[in-house]
C-alpha cells in the first residue's frame, strides 16, 4: 500500500474534495483522483462518494480515515528518527501573515527550501487565522498577541508598535495625549479589537472607535495618512511614512506593550523536524534582522 495514496486519501477526507485537496497538496486532481482509485481497488472497497459539491467518506472510509491518518503521521515519525540529520524532504505547508509574511518570513522559508532541495515548501499569505487541523497546514507563523486555543505557539521574535496619525488629522482634530482620550477619536481598525498600551508597570486597555476597516496593515496605514483617523500600527509598516512624514507618532508617552512572533501548530506530543528546523530557523534569521529583535530561546 503507497504512503502517498494514504496521504492523499486523508486530504480527500479532511479538505472534502478533490479540487481542494490537490491544491493542499500540490498536484493535479487527476493525480489525486488516479491515487484514491488504486487505493479503493488495492481494499476492495469504496471510501469516497463522488458528488458534484465535492465527495464524502462512505461507511468504509469514516472507518479508515483516522487508522490512514496514523499510519502516515507514524511513517513521518519513522523517517524522521533513522533519519535526524541531512536534508527534510516531504511537504511543509505554512500559513503566514500578509503583513511581515512577504518581507521577513519569505526569505526565511526560500532560505530554508535552498538548504533542504528535497523539500517541497507550500506557503499561503493571508490575515485570515486558518484552521490549521481542518485546512491541513503543519503550521502558522503569526504576529500580535495570541488568543487562548488549543493550539501549541512557540516565540521566535518580538515586533514593537506605536501610535500614530496624519499631520493633518492632528491639525483639524488634535491628537490624544493619554490613553483614555483615544475614544474620542476615529481610529482606523482592523476590526472590533482593543488596543493596549503601557502606563508605568500597568498595561490600560481601551476600544477604539472608527469607520474605515481593512484586515490589511498597510491598508491602515494609507487610511491613516490620507487623514482618517489614528491607528495602531507595528513599526516595520509606518517607518517609512514616519520618514517621509506623512505620519507622526502620538501618545508616545505610553507606548503599546511589544508584541509576539510565533510558530503556531496543532497539538502533539513533539512537533514534526520540518516545523523544528523552520522554528529554528526563524530564531536564528529574525534575531539579525533590525526591525524584529529580542528574540525569546
Amino acid at each position: 500500500m503507497d504512503i502517498e495514496d494514504l496521504r492523499t486519501f486523508v486530504e480527500v477526507a479532511d479538505a472534502g474534495g478533490v479540487s481542494a485537496a490537490a491544491r493542499r497538496l500540490g498536484v493535479s486532481k487527476s493525480i489525486v483522483s488516479r491515487r484514491l482509485f488504486r487505493l479503493e481497488a488495492e481494499l476492495g472497497v469504496q471510501l469516497l462518494s463522488r458528488t458534484t459539491r465535492g465527495a464524502a467518506l462512505t461507511e468504509a472510509g469514516v472507518a479508515f480515515r483516522d487508522h490512514a491518518a496514523r499510519v502516515s503521521v507514524e511513517i513521518d515519525a519513522a523517517r524522521e528518527a533513522i533519519q535526524p540529520t541531512g536534508d527534510l524532504s516531504g511537504r511543509l505547508r505554512v500559513s503566514l501573515p500578509i503583513t511581515f509574511g512577504p518581507t521577513h518570513f519569505a526569505p526565511v522559508l526560500a532560505q530554508m527550501a535552498q538548504r533542504h532541495p528535497k523539500l517541497h515548501i507550500h506557503s499561503s499569505y493571508t490575515e485570515r487565522f486558518v484552521d490549521l487541523i481542518a485546512e491541513g497546514f503543519d503550521c502558522a507563523i503569526r504576529v500580535g498577541h495570541l488568543q487562548d486555543s488549543s493550539l501549541v505557539a512557540r516565540r521566535v521574535g518580538v515586533t514593537y508598535g506605536k501610535l500614530v496619525a496624519s499631520p493633518d488629522y492632528i491639525k483639524a482634530h488634535g491628537s490624544p495625549e493619554v490613553p483614555e482620550e483615544i475614544v474620542s477619536h476615529q481610529a482606523v481598525l482592523q476590526g472590533t479589537e482593543t488596543w493596549k498600551f503601557m502606563d508605568g508597570d500597568k498595561i490600560v486597555t481601551v476600544n477604539p472607535q472608527g469607520r474605515f476597516k481593512a484586515d490589511n496593515a498597510a491598508a491602515l496605514a494609507t487610511a491613516a495618512a490620507a487623514g482618517l483617523g489614528i491607528a495602531w500600527l507595528p513599526d516595520c509598516v509606518t517607518d517609512e511614512y514616519v520618514a517621509s512624514g506623512a505620519l507622526v507618532p502620538i501618545m508616545t508617552r505610553y507606548p503599546p506593550p511589544s508584541a509576539g512572533a510565533y510558530v503556531i501548530r496543532p497539538p502533539g506530543q513533539h512537533p514534526s523536524r520540518k516545523v523544528r528546523v523552520l522554528t529554528e530557523l526563524l530564531i536564528e534569521c529574525l534575531e539579525e534582522d533590525p526591525r524584529l529583535a529580542g528574540v525569546e530561546r
